[in-house]
């Protein structure tokens, strides 16, 4: 196996983010009488859209407050998007290594279009993406494969020649889903065991193994 092309989701793969958007929540649910959350909890919350976020982020029971905390938080998170968010160590690096070997690179991410967009564009500029998506209307997001597939063929290259890279069940799901290699990483939002038992074939503790493992496969 020849791997031409690497998609990364963004928030726990590429960018640590989690500090922003649980500011940015929290401040959504005190603005609305509600209970807030430490940090640590948001590590469970994100993963599959801010409109689950949000759902997960409210109280039992008041689940019809999810839409109006849902918008106050993206006009907070809008304006706070930098405040904490950056880089993960070696991140940059790493990319500019996979640049230079050949490999087309690629984002997708269940947040939002335009603040992955936004993300990408300040924290890890002059890095040759070929694609950057978010959630878009009419598109299903992750784990279903269809945005991802869409990404491959607008490149015009093959599933089986892809590799998928993130920090979550979703991300591993995501690969298999679409029939792509797919390599989990530790230093986000969740654990071993779930990238494992979710179909990674390959799981980096650092962004230098993250290198050598998708390098292993081209080689």
């Amino acid at each position: 196996m020849q791997l031409r092309a690497v998609f990364f989701d963004l928030d726990g793969t590429l960018v640590d983010s989690l500090g922003d958007i649980a500011d940015a929540m929290n401040h959504a649910l005190a603005h609305h009488g509600l209970p807030t959350h430490p940090e640590a909890d948001y590590r469970r919350f994100v993963g599959e859209g801010v409109r689950e976020l949000a759902r997960r982020a409210v109280p039992a029971g008041r689940e019809d407050q999810a839409a109006p905390v849902l918008e106050t938080y993206r006009a907070y998170y809008d304006e706070h998007l930098f405040d904490r968010t950056a880089a993960y160590p070696g991140i940059p690096g790493m990319l500019d290594a996979l640049a230079r070997d050949g490999v087309v690179m690629g984002v997708l991410s269940n947040k939002s279009d335009s603040f992955v967009k936004r993300l990408v564009e300040r924290l890890l500029p002059g890095l040759p993406f070929a694609r950057v998506y978010g959630e878009r209307p009419g598109i299903p997001r992750k784990p279903d494969p269809t945005a991802v597939l869409g990404m491959a063929t607008e490149l015009g290259v093959e599933a089986g020649v892809c590799g998928f890279v993130g920090d979550t069940a979703v991300d591993m799901l995501t690969a298999r889903a679409a029939g792509m290699y797919g390599v989990g990483v530790t230093w986000g939002f969740r654990d071993v065991a779930e990238l494992h038992a979710n179909g990674a074939r390959a799981v980096a503790t650092t962004a230098e193994e993250l290198l050598a493992a998708l390098r292993s496969v081209r080689g």
